[in-house]
């Protein structure tokens, strides 16, 4: 699995950012995604590191 996520990470920060929209009543929010070229952190270390850090606020 974290090969994958490595892999996916790494085809991601290569690619153009990501741009979204989501309309909300009448409210459009707009959203632009980027990976940064010198994190050290995989995908996978950031959703276990949110996962604990939520863990532990919720105790």
């Amino acid at each position: 699995m974290k090969q994958t996520v490595t892999t996916v990470v790494a085809t991601l920060k290569r690619a153009a950012p990501l741009n979204l929209r989501k309309r909300i009543g009448s409210t459009t929010y707009k959203v632009s995604i980027r990976f940064s070229e010198t994190a050290t952190e995989t995908l996978e270390d950031k959703i276990l590191r949110l996962i604990e850090r939520e863990a532990q606020n919720a105790s």
